[in-house]
């Protein structure tokens, strides 16, 4: 799973600490995956050697909390839910996994220790956010159309996918499956479906835009990393003359190909991925409010409980 570091204008967790938390989320993630399936192969045992494992592995009661009720807080499983049965195959048993990682990766992008974000509801629905979480490798990091802060002004980001050999900076488009995209000029792009046609504003506008954004605050440090633009439409055909300065147009008939180039690549997170996603989001705008129990009391948090 890609990891969430900016979701719009949330105050996030990688904002925090952007060395610390994205290789903490794969050691998280990894963890878990081997305790689910865990439970998944002991579905079976008894209460005692579920006792005797969970001693060993003491998030475990979390973990099976977690997976039930999908909040990773709540200790009480609803005794409707103790005879539901895990996925059997891999597959399905991976799928489910992600599904119910999900909202705590939404948890992490839109709250600290101290502080929380009131997240629009919307996002737990977001496909589009789920395809770039649930299909691409750890170790690329997203920022999810964020708001960056430009001389105390706010200026809207598109999609910035984030992986260890560079930045690739994605206008997605999703129109109706036959339709058909048309690069026209400079401004407008025109979508024809059927017999109808309609004029849509450039992708490459907003693209430029954020390239400018990041390329500005890379200046900041003198640091040279790649930056790609991608215009992406995964159900679309789109027609074009040639591709503009620096830009890739990915449409139907190339996504697999561009899709299979994410997934395959292999690399651990590398310091300057890390630095430049510091960065980046110490340029973010951030909305957010105290925790009412850090206010009444800012003592009362141990040690680990950032990581849930």
């Amino acid at each position: 799973m890609a990891q969430l570091i900016k979701l719009q204008d949330y105050i996030s967790r990688y904002e925090w600490n952007a060395y610390r938390y994205p290789s903490q989320y794969m050691r998280l993630k990894q963890d878990n995956w081997k305790k689910l399936q865990y439970m998944s192969e002991n579905d079976n045992a008894s209460e005692v050697e579920e006792e005797d494992f969970a001693e060993q592995t003491s998030t475990f009661s979390k973990w099976k909390s977690f997976i039930k009720t999908g909040n990773w807080y709540t200790e009480e499983e609803d005794s409707a839910d103790k005879d539901n049965r895990l996925p059997r195959t891999e597959k399905d048993l991976k799928q489910y996994f992600l599904d119910k990682l999900f909202p705590l990766q939404l948890k992490w992008a839109t709250s600290t220790v101290t502080d929380v974000s009131f997240m629009d509801k919307r996002f737990y629905h977001d496909d589009r956010l789920k395809f770039f979480l649930q299909r691409f490798p750890d170790t690329y990091l997203l920022l999810y159309y964020p708001i960056f802060n430009i001389k105390n002004a706010p200026v809207d980001g598109e999609i910035i996918l984030l992986s260890p050999i560079g930045i690739e900076i994605i206008y997605l488009i999703e129109k109706k499956p036959n339709a058909k995209i048309v690069a026209d000029d400079e401004r407008t792009w025109v979508v024809e479906d059927r017999d109808e046609q309609s004029k849509i504003l450039s992708p490459m506008i907003a693209l430029k835009r954020t390239e400018q954004l990041v390329k500005s605050i890379l200046n900041i440090d003198d640091i040279e990393f790649p930056v790609t633009k991608i215009v992406l439409s995964r159900f679309n055909n789109i027609e074009f003359h040639s591709e503009p300065f620096n830009t890739r147009i990915i449409g139907k008939y190339n996504y697999e190909k561009w899709f299979r180039e994410k997934r395959s690549l292999v690399s651990p997170l590398k310091s300057s991925q890390l630095k430049i996603a510091d960065l980046l989001l110490k340029n973010c705008q951030s909305t957010s409010v105290k925790r009412p129990e850090w206010e009444e009391d800012n003592n009362t948090f141990s040690v680990g409980k950032e990581d849930v």
